[in-house]
C-alpha cells in the first residue's frame, strides 16, 4: 500500500508531466512542421481548412477531430461533429453547465463562468436537472399530463440526484466556504450512470458507470435503494480543485488509473446515502478516515403519474355482492308482489258487511232534502246537418211516473231521450225543457238526473258489488255513512235480482262472466243505486229475457213511487204486462209525435181516430204495426178517421186485450192515488181554458173529424195545437196515413191538455217567483211542494273522489296483473343479459362505447315500452265518457289516479327494477349520489315517454293511429338523442330539433352523470394515458356541465305532456251524440 506522502509526490509529479504533455500536444496539433503532431497525414493538406485558418481566427469545433473531445464522456455525432451532451451540461465540447429547467431540452442557457444557476420554479440542483413538483413535469411526459416528480430514489428512465457531501474531514478541509457536492444521474436503458463532483458549485472531477443495475430492497423498517455499476471511468476538469488549480492537488492519474469500479450507490429512506467504490474508499479511508463518501440526496424524475414505482390502479370495486343482493332484492320483490297479489285475488271479494240494522235518519237520507221533479218539454225539435230528426215534441212526466218513449226503429227514439237528459248532441236542438216549471241550469240538471245507456260499459276486473258501490260512493251524498251506502247497494241488487252473483267479476268478451242480461241490470243498478230525481234509461230491457225485462221495468216503477222519482225510458217492442206499468207514453213515427200522453187513453184515441186495437192483442205490438201502416198495401188504408170519444180507463184496459197482474193494477191505481192533488189542480184549470173550435164531446174530450188525404192542409193558428215550424212541402212528403196519426194527435184534446199543464206549470212557477202566487198548487199527496228550486245534494269531494277512483285503478291493475308482470319480467330479464353483455365495463375507450350502448338500448326500451298506455286507456275511453257524462267524478280527479296508480306501477318500478342490476352487474361509477341521479333520469324519462304517449293516446281516439304516431315521435326523439347522429354535424338551421327530443336530454344526463369525473385509459406510446371523460364527452358533442339542465327539460317536458293529455282530456273527451 503507498504512502500518504508518496501519493502526494507522485500525483504532482504525473499532474506536473501530464500538463506538459497536453501543453505540447496542443501546440503540435496547430503546428503543421511538428514531428509530433496527433493529426492524421491528410491534415497536413493545404486544403486542410486548419492548415488555412488563419492565426487570429481559430478552427470551428468538430469533435470528430481529435483536438477536440466530449466532455463527460459524451458521444460524438459522426453526421455532424457535434457532442451529445448529457442533461444538464451544454457548450459545445459539454463541459458547461447549463440553467433553467430540465423541460427546456435544448434551449437551456449555458451558466456563466464563476456564477450560479437560477433555476425556474420547480426545478433544483447545480445544474437545474432535479424536479421538485408534479405539474413541471407534464412536459416531460408523452401525453403532456398527469406528470408527477417522482422522488423515490430508484431510476425509472433518468433519474437525478443532487447531493451534499457529508464526510466531516472532507468539509473541514475544503472549508466553509467550498462545499463539496455531487450530481448523479442514471439511464435505465443504457444501464449507466453519471457522477460529477463539484466544490463550490464548480465542477472538479466527473465519472462514468456502465453495466448498472437498480433495484430496491424493502424490508421491515426501512427501504433501501441500491445502484451497483461494474465498471466505471473518471477523469478530472484541468484545472479544477483536486484537479491541478494553484494550490490544489492533482488526482487525475489516480481517476485514470485506479478507479475502475466496481461501484455501489445506496439510499436510505432518510434520504442518506452512501458511494462506494474500492480505490476510492481506500484513498477516503487514508486521507480523511471515512470508508466511503457520505451523502444526503434528495432526487428527482418525471414520470407519468402510471410509471411511478409501486403504482397500480385502484382495482374496481368487488361487486358481487351487491350484484347478488341486488338480484335478490329484485326477485324478492317479485315474489313478494305476487304473493301479494295472489291474496289480493283469493281472498274474498264481497265487502258485505252482513245485516244491517240502519236507524230511521239514515234510511231517509234520499228523502230527507229530495224534491220531487216533474219534468215537462215543449216545441222540442232536433235537426242534423239540415236534416230534421224529431219535429216539435211535447210531454210531460210527473213525479212517481214513468214514461215509455215508443216507436219503430229510426223514429227518433233516442235521440229524444239524449235531448231530454241534456246529453251533448252533435246538432242543432230547439224547445223547452222545464223541471216543475222551470228552466234549470245545465249543472243543476245534471246533478238531479241519472241516465243508462243503451251499451254496457263496465270495468271487466271489478265484481258486480263493488262496480255498483263505487257508483254510490262517488255519487251518494258526501255526509250519508258507508253503512248507508252498502245498504243502498245491497237493496238495489235484490231489486234488480242480481243479489247472488254479486261476488263476481264483470268480466271481458271472450272470457266466462256474468250474462249479458245480467251486465244490463249491473248498468241500471248503477244508476238506480243514486235513486235520482229523474231517471232516463235507453232500451232498458234490451238484452233480457222476458221474466228479467219486467222486473226490470217494475223495479223503475217501484222506484218511480216509493222515491216520488220521475222515470223516463225509452223501449222498442215490450210486452203487454211490461206495457201496462207506463204511466206517460209518448209514441215517434219518423221524428213526428203521434200521441203524447196518459198510457191509458191510448186506445180511446185510437179509437177516435177510427184504429181501435183489436181484442187479444198486444197494444204496444199494434202501436208499432199503426206506425209503420205505410208499409202494407195501399187498399188497408182507411179513407176517413171518425171521431170518437177517448174512453176512460176501463176502455183503455180492455183495449190491451191481456189482463195486467193484479200486483201491477194496484200498483197502478196507488200511482193513480199519488198524482190525484195534480189532477185536481189540472181539472180546475182546464175549466178557465178555452176549448178548441168551441166545444167537447160528452166525455169531456172535444171531437176530432178530418178528411184523409195524400196532402193535409191545416192551419197551425185554427187548429190549437202547437204552431207547425215545417212547411207544406214537408208535410207533403210524409205517408197519408202516418199523416192522419200524426194530425189527428195535433187536434186531439190529450195534447191540448199536456200543454195547457205545461203552461200552468211555467206561469205558476213564475209567479211563485215573484211573490204573487198564493197557495200551492202544485203540492203532491206528501205535500211538499213541487214548485220549489230543485234541492241538490253535495257529491264526494275531490279528495274522496281520487281516493276511491285510486282504488279501483289498483283493483284493475293486480286483478289483471298480465302487462304489470310483462313490463316487470322484460326488466328483470334484459336487466339481466346487458348485465352479462356489459358486465364490469373498463374505463378506456371501448368501455366508453359500451356505456353510451346501455343507456340507448335502455332509453329505446322504456320508450317503446311506454307503446302499452294507448290501448289500456282505449278500453277505458267509452267508460270514462259515460261516467263523466253521468257526473261520476271530475276530470282532473280521474286523471290524477290515472296518472299516480296506473302509470307509476307500470313506468317507475319497471326502470328501477332494471337499473338496480345493471348499475352494479355493468359496475357503473361508484357512489350514491351517482347512483340517486342515475335513478332520477331513468324515472324522468319514462314518465315523459309515458306523457306523450298518454296524450297521443287522448288525443287520437283511434289505437292504430295513436300507436303509429307515437312510434314516429319514438323515432324523431332517438334520431336527435346524441348516438345516432352527431350533435356538432347536424345542420345549423336545424339544430332546434334536438330540443325537442327527450332522449337527447336523458342519454346525455345518463353519460354526463357517468362520464365526467371519470378517467378513462387510452394505451398510447407505451403508457396508459387518462383521457378525462369531459373531453370524450365535448368530442362527441355533449355539454358535461348539463346534467341539471337536462333534468330540468325532462321535468318540464313531462310536465308539458301530461297537461295536455289532461287539458284535451277536460275539454275535448266528452260524449257526443
Amino acid at each position: 500500500m503507498r504512502q500518504p506522502m508518496f501519493l502526494v509526490a507522485l500525483v504532482a509529479s504525473i499532474a506536473t508531466t501530464a500538463w506538459a504533455q497536453l501543453d505540447s500536444s496542443a501546440i503540435r496539433a496547430f503546428n503543421p512542421a511538428s514531428q509530433d503532431s496527433l493529426l492524421p497525414s491528410g491534415a497536413f493538406s493545404p486544403a486542410n481548412p486548419l492548415m488555412a485558418a488563419p492565426e487570429n481566427c481559430p478552427p470551428c469545433f468538430n469533435c470528430l477531430l481529435p483536438a477536440f473531445p466530449c466532455s463527460h464522456f459524451s458521444t460524438c455525432n459522426q453526421y455532424d461533429g457535434r457532442c451529445s451532451c448529457p442533461p444538464g451540461f451544454g457548450g459545445d465540447n459539454c463541459s458547461v453547465p447549463v440553467c433553467g429547467a430540465l423541460s427546456d431540452g435544448k434551449d437551456r442557457p449555458q451558466r456563466n463562468e464563476d456564477e450560479t444557476c437560477k433555476c425556474k420554479d420547480g426545478w433544483s440542483g447545480i445544474n437545474c436537472n432535479v424536479c421538485e413538483s408534479d405539474n413541471v413535469c407534464d412536459s416531460l411526459v408523452p401525453s403532456g399530463k398527469n406528470g408527477t416528480c417522482y422522488k423515490g430514489g430508484l431510476t425509472v428512465y433518468e433519474n437525478f440526484q443532487q447531493c451534499d457531501v457529508t464526510n466531516r474531514k472532507i468539509m473541514d478541509t475544503l472549508g466553509p466556504d467550498q462545499p463539496p457536492a455531487i450530481t448523479f444521474s442514471c439511464n435505465q436503458q443504457n444501464k449507466t450512470c453519471d457522477f460529477q463532483f463539484w466544490v463550490a458549485e464548480v465542477e472538479s472531477f466527473f465519472c462514468h458507470l456502465d453495466t448498472c443495475s437498480f433495484g430496491q430492497d424493502v424490508k421491515f423498517d426501512q427501504t433501501l435503494t441500491n445502484y451497483r455499476c461494474e465498471n466505471i471511468r473518471c477523469s478530472c476538469v484541468p484545472d479544477r480543485m483536486l484537479c491541478g488549480r494553484d494550490g490544489s492537488i492533482n488526482i487525475d492519474d489516480f481517476l485514470e488509473e485506479e478507479i475502475r469500479g466496481p461501484a455501489n450507490f445506496v439510499c436510505k429512506d432518510d434520504k442518506s446515502c452512501v458511494f462506494e467504490e474500492p480505490a476510492m474508499n481506500e484513498l477516503i479511508m487514508q486521507f480523511f478516515g471515512d470508508p466511503a463518501i457520505y451523502l444526503n440526496c434528495h432526487s428527482g424524475e418525471c414520470l407519468h403519474y402510471t410509471q411511478v414505482p409501486g403504482f397500480a390502479r385502484p382495482p374496481r370495486p368487488d361487486y358481487t355482492l351487491a350484484i347478488v343482493f341486488s338480484i335478490v332484492g329484485v326477485f324478492t320483490f317479485l315474489i313478494g308482489l305476487g304473493i301479494g297479489i295472489w291474496y289480493l285475488a283469493r281472498k274474498p271479494r264481497s265487502m258485505g258487511r252482513g245485516i244491517i240494522a240502519l236507524s230511521d235518519d239514515e234510511t231517509s237520507k234520499l228523502m230527507a232534502e229530495h224534491i220531487p221533479a216533474a219534468l215537462m218539454f215543449k216545441e222540442m225539435s232536433y235537426s242534423v246537418g239540415g236534416k230534421e230528426v224529431l219535429r216539435q215534441i211535447s210531454g210531460l212526466v210527473k213525479p212517481g211516473q214513468i214514461m215509455a218513449i215508443m216507436g219503430a226503429s229510426g223514429a227518433g227514439k233516442s235521440s229524444l231521450l239524449d235531448i231530454l237528459a241534456r246529453r251533448h248532441k252533435s246538432g242543432s236542438v230547439s224547445g223547452n225543457i222545464y223541471v216543475n216549471g222551470r228552466i234549470v241550469s245545465h249543472q243543476e240538471y245534471k246533478r238531479v238526473v241519472g241516465y243508462v245507456d243503451q251499451e254496457d260499459t263496465l270495468m271487466s276486473t271489478l265484481t258486480v258489488y263493488e262496480t255498483i258501490l263505487y257508483s254510490a260512493l262517488l255519487r251518494l251524498p258526501r255526509d250519508m255513512s258507508f253503512e248507508a251506502k252498502h245498504f243502498r247497494v245491497m237493496e238495489t241488487m235484490s231489486e234488480l235480482g242480481i243479489l247472488g252473483i254479486k261476488d263476481m267479476r264483470i268480466g271481458a268478451s271472450g272470457q266466462r262472466s256474468i250474462s249479458g242480461g245480467e251486465k244490463r241490470r249491473v248498468s241500471i243498478a248503477c244508476e238506480l243505486v243514486t235513486s235520482p230525481s229523474i231517471l232516463f234509461l235507453d232500451e232498458p230491457t234490451s238484452g233480457l229475457d222476458s221474466y228479467n225485462a219486467f222486473n226490470v221495468v217494475e223495479c223503475l216503477v217501484t222506484l218511480a213511487r216509493t222515491y216520488n222519482r220521475t222515470v223516463v225510458c225509452t223501449i222498442h217492442q215490450p210486452r203487454s204486462n211490461i206495457f201496462a206499468l207506463f204511466d206517460q207514453l209518448i209514441l215517434l213515427a219518423k221524428g213526428h209525435l203521434v200521441y203524447s200522453g196518459e198510457t191509458r187513453s191510448l186506445n180511446g184515441h185510437l179509437r177516435s181516430l177510427g184504429h181501435p186495437c183489436p181484442e187479444g192483442y198486444n197494444m204496444a205490438d199494434y202501436m208499432l204495426d199503426l206506425t209503420m201502416y205505410n208499409t202494407k198495401s195501399a187498399k188497408s188504408t182507411p179513407n176517413r178517421t171518425n171521431a170518437g170519444s177517448i174512453n176512460d180507463d176501463q176502455d183503455s184496459r180492455a183495449g190491451y186485450g191481456l189482463a195486467s197482474p193484479s200486483h201491477s193494477l194496484e200498483r197502478r191505481t196507488s200511482l193513480a192515488n199519488d198524482t190525484l192533488q195534480w189532477e185536481r189542480e189540472l181539472a180546475s184549470r182546464e175549466h178557465d181554458t178555452p176549448r178548441l173550435n168551441g166545444g167537447q164531446g160528452a166525455n169531456g174530450h172535444r171531437p176530432v173529424g178530418f178528411a184523409v188525404d195524400t196532402t193535409i192542409g191545416i192551419d197551425p193558428a185554427s187548429s190549437g195545437a202547437t204552431s207547425d215550424s215545417g212547411t207544406q212541402q214537408e208535410l207533403e212528403e210524409t205517408n197519408a196515413h202516418l199523416q192522419a196519426l200524426v194530425e189527428g194527435f195535433r187536434q186531439s184534446r190529450i195534447l191540448l191538455d199536456v200543454e195547457q199543464q205545461i203552461d200552468f206549470a211555467v206561469d205558476g212557477n213564475r209567479m211563485d217567483e215573484t211573490g204573487q202566487h198564493s197557495g200551492s198548487v202544485h203540492s203532491n199527496s206528501s205535500g211538499n211542494g213541487n214548485n220549489r228550486a230543485i234541492s241538490t245534494y253535495r257529491r264526494a269531494s275531490w279528495w274522496s273522489q281520487f281516493k276511491i277512483l285510486a282504488d279501483r285503478t289498483l283493483k284493475n291493475i293486480y286483478r289483471d296483473p298480465m302487462l304489470m308482470w310483462s313490463h316487470y319480467a322484460m326488466s328483470v330479464v334484459l336487466g339481466l343479459l346487458c348485465g352479462a353483455l356489459f358486465y364490469r365495463v373498463t374505463n378506456d375507450i371501448p368501455g366508453f362505447q359500451n356505456r353510451m350502448g346501455v343507456f340507448f338500448f335502455m332509453c329505446a326500451l322504456f320508450g317503446f315500452s311506454c307503446l302499452s298506455i294507448l290501448p289500456s286507456f282505449a278500453h277505458e275511453r267509452i267508460l270514462f265518457v259515460r261516467e263523466r257524462a253521468n257526473g261520476y267524478y271530475s276530470p282532473f280527479t280521474y286523471f290524477l289516479s290515472k296518472v299516480l296508480f296506473d302509470i307509476v306501477p307500470l313506468r317507475v318500478v319497471p326502470p328501477m327494477l332494471m337499473g338496480l342490476i345493471i348499475y352494479t352487474m355493468v359496475g357503473l361509477v361508484e357512489g350514491w349520489t351517482e347512483f340517486g341521479k342515475f335513478f332520477l333520469v331513468l324515472v324522468l324519462f319514462n314518465l315523459t315517454a309515458s306523457g306523450v304517449c298518454l296524450m297521443i293516446g287522448i288525443i287520437f281516439e283511434e289505437v292504430g293511429v295513436a300507436n303509429l304516431m307515437s312510434s314516429l315521435v319514438m323515432l324523431f326523439s332517438m334520431l336527435f338523442g346524441g348516438l345516432l347522429l352527431n350533435k356538432e354535424s347536424i345542420p345549423e338551421n336545424l339544430s332546434w330539433l334536438q330540443k325537442l327530443s327527450f332522449f337527447n336530454f336523458a342519454f346525455e344526463a345518463l353519460l354526463v352523470n357517468e362520464i365526467t369525473f371519470l378517467q378513462l385509459i387510452q394505451k398510447e406510446f407505451g403508457l396508459e394515458i387518462d383521457v378525462p371523460g369531459a373531453v370524450i364527452l365535448s368530442i362527441f358533442g355533449f355539454n358535461s356541465g348539463a346534467y341539471w339542465k337536462d333534468v330540468q327539460n325532462l321535468a318540464i317536458m313531462a310536465a308539458v305532456f301530461f297537461s295536455v293529455a289532461f287539458l284535451w282530456l277536460q275539454w275535448r273527451v266528452n260524449e257526443r251524440r
